[in-house]
């Protein structure tokens, strides 16, 4: 929370032209290669990941360096260009590293770059698309400061991690230890990954295990929490623009079916109460949209008042996501229940990612935290 004395950060929460013209690449080269039939498929095949497209965007767009300085090899973009890459990729709920490895590995990194150590090699590999990295935490609620199941002897790493997102695309884990932060490659033979059954199917969980693996030192105690800390805030709060991007894709198809589709001769668009349900839908999204942008803009201006913003973002944007999600479902009637219609991917995909970083509960009791209400005034 800013203190009083410090001049708050005024934020800008429209889309600059060079955001516009991102956008537009990465939605051209997603309706090429990732529409929903394409997605549909990979899934229905158990391998959602498509590494051509992956290469696309993160080579061919150099969206994996968005968040990354040019002198580290990265395009030295901001939080709110890689916001808009996580619209594009909620909205067409694309099987892809970008949130675990261009956001949360990248960001965490970038903490500790000023050391000139391993991470900053790590980092521009990163930025290359060499390479993806994962932060080893359950991605359900994973929260800063939480307790370590992975211990350290000499440079080894043993224990287990479940529910760890994109863990099966990694090439490298980033693992918060008891006693600071190593990278650990996930083809040693130390290193199990077996894939979980995970509810959202587009973004496969995975238990990592480590038996006396070997890994290589990146920080310690202080540091390593503080760049753990800053790379989940972070990821939480893009997470926001992934849940919008997912909310707009599941209005705007909801008004398009109840325009098409007739019942006793109109369109079922027409009919007072899903008139009603429609526009509630459409406030709420506005509100995501305002919230997410906040929460985007505030990381990328370095914000003394980023940790409220993305708790803002956070406890609101889940929600509209899974209302959405929803009433997409609901009001696309028969056809919306079954599994050739993409409609439940985007409710699995937001049910999922409303507890990822922090159910929005725990957001509300930051918040709560955060700000500072005035003292009761006597009589």
């Amino acid at each position: 929370m800013t203190a009083p004395n410090e001049e708050s950060h005024a934020p800008d929460l429209l889309y600059s032209q060079a955001e516009e013209d991102l956008r537009a690449a990465v939605r051209s080269l997603l309706a090429d290669r990732g529409d929903a039939p394409t997605v549909l498929a990979r899934v229905e095949s158990g391998t959602p990941y498509d590494p051509q497209l992956w290469e696309a965007l993160a080579v061919g767009i150099g969206a994996a360096g968005l968040l990354v300085p040019e002198k580290l090899g990265g395009q030295g973009a901001s939080h709110r260009e890689a916001a808009v890459v996580l619209e594009e990729l909620g909205r067409g709920v694309t099987p892809a590293p970008y949130l675990t490895s261009a956001v949360v590995a990248t960001e965490t990194l970038l903490a500790l770059t000023a050391q000139e150590g391993p991470a900053t090699g790590l980092l521009g590999e990163l930025a290359a698309g060499r390479r993806v990295a994962v932060l080893a935490v359950p991605f359900a609620a994973a929260r800063p400061g939480a307790a370590q199941p992975v211990g350290v002897v000499a440079d080894t790493l043993d224990g287990t991690v479940t529910g760890v997102a994109d863990a099966a695309a990694a090439d490298v884990l980033l693992v918060p230890t008891t006693d600071g932060l190593y990278a650990v490659d996930t083809g040693a033979e130390e290193v199990a990954v077996e894939p979980l059954v995970p509810l959202d199917l587009t973004r496969p969980l995975a238990a990592v295990t480590l038996r006396a693996a070997a890994g290589t030192r990146l920080a310690d105690g202080a540091s390593a929490v503080a760049a753990v800390r800053r790379g989940l805030l972070t990821g939480a709060g893009l997470l926001a623009s992934e849940q919008l991007g997912l909310a707009e894709w599941c209005l705007t198809e909801t008004v398009r079916y109840t325009r098409e589709r007739h019942q006793f001769n109109r369109p079922v668009g027409s009919f007072q109460a899903l008139k009603h349900r429609m526009a509630q839908l459409w406030l709420e999204v506005v509100s995501a949209r305002a919230a997410a942008r906040n929460a985007a803009d505030a990381l990328a201006a370095g914000s003394p008042d980023a940790p409220l913003a993305v708790a803002v973002a956070q406890a609101y944007c889940s929600g509209v996501a899974v209302h959405a999600a929803e009433e997409c479902v609901q009001l696309h009637g028969g056809i919306g229940m079954t599994w050739e219609h993409p409609a439940h991917l985007y409710l699995k995909r937001a049910k999922a990612d409303s507890i990822a970083f922090g159910t929005a509960g725990q957001h509300r009791d930051t918040i709560a935290g955060l700000v500072e209400l005035p003292a009761p005034q006597g009589r």
